[in-house]
């Protein structure tokens, strides 16, 4: 796991890394303000490290060849929860993006292994911890006591689709959650399915006329028979925002489904409340599975359990 950009590189932790994280921690709780009680970070020793690593994964950050991070995931597989623990940063490279590294890692390692939610304790007495996560989409679940909090964040929901067929059923599915206004952003390589996965959601839908990629004309408008109609949208062959614009899409959001394939980087203006959608294939040429990762993004979906939707077999 690296980003090249940021130079910043991830990699999974074993037994023999104990100590060096455990210096990376101590180091990180360390520097903070003393807290009454204080935080059982600065009680861990080698042993209690290796030990966790035993029964959780760990992710280290290195800069330049350096360990400047780190942090434990333990994975519920009952109750589907990834918890991270002992986030540490050396106190000399905060502020470079080191702790967002550590926890998109995490979030997609407990994505990889089917958890449909990632949480973690805050101390109450550092706001400002809370309000970092805060930034990254993590909210307050509950007060444990009363110097510590839950805060947690809801996973995308990542289905694996053999067939053509079955991304058309995935559509259908998908269909039954939507209601005027919504809309769908759905990302992949050519042939990857976007267009599959809108036929099956016009299906779900109950709309009018066959759905065809609209690349020449950009957008085709199919009426239902029995709720909101299917925008389907092809941004490919836009260059930006401002040419979304001049669709108007604004003029038929409200009581509309609102798909658009190709639509990363240009259409997120549109609603603040979206699905994401992602489809890669498989690496295999002579395998037609794909991989399909479903993203909510806003209040809209705060309490439709779309890993719940899709645990059925397609």
């Amino acid at each position: 796991m690296n980003d090249s950009q940021s130079q910043v590189h991830l990699r999974l932790a074993n037994r023999d890394d104990a100590g060096l994280m455990l210096g990376i921690i101590v180091s990180a709780f360390s520097t903070r303000r003393v807290l009454d009680p204080p935080t059982d970070a600065l009680s861990d020793t080698v042993e209690v490290v290796r030990a966790r690593l035993d029964g959780q994964l760990g992710i280290i950050a290195s800069v330049e060849d350096t360990a400047v991070g780190c942090l434990f995931l333990a994975l519920d597989r009952k109750r589907r929860i990834g918890t991270m623990h002992r986030v540490s940063v050396l106190p000399e490279t905060r502020r470079h993006g080191v702790a967002t590294h550590l926890a998109t890692a995490a979030a997609e390692l407990a994505v990889d292994a089917e958890m449909t939610s990632l949480q973690l304790v805050a101390r109450r007495e550092l706001p400002e911890v809370i309000g970092w996560w805060g930034t990254h989409g993590f909210r307050t679940i509950s007060q444990i006591d009363e110097h510590n909090l839950l805060l947690g964040i809801e996973l995308p929901a990542r289905i694996k689709v053999p067939t053509s067929e079955a991304m058309a059923s995935l559509g259908n599915k998908l269909a039954g959650v939507l209601r005027g206004g919504d809309v769908i952003v759905a990302n992949g390589d050519l042939g990857a399915g976007k267009t599959t996965l809108a036929q099956g959601l016009g299906q779900g839908l109950s709309v009018s006329g066959p759905i065809t990629s609209p690349t020449f004309v950009i957008s085709r408008i199919h009426p239902s028979r029995t709720g909101p109609q299917l925008v389907h949208v092809d941004a490919y062959r836009l260059a930006s925002a401002a040419e979304i614009d001049d669709l108007d899409l604004d003029d038929s959001l409200t009581g509309s489904v609102t798909f658009i394939e190709w639509g990363a980087g240009l259409v997120e203006q549109l609603s603040a409340d979206r699905l994401e959608i992602d489809i890669e294939r498989s690496p295999d040429i002579d395998d037609n599975t794909r991989t399909v990762t479903i993203r909510a993004v806003g209040s809209r979906w705060a309490d439709v359990d779309l890993h719940a939707l899709f645990s059925e077999e397609l």
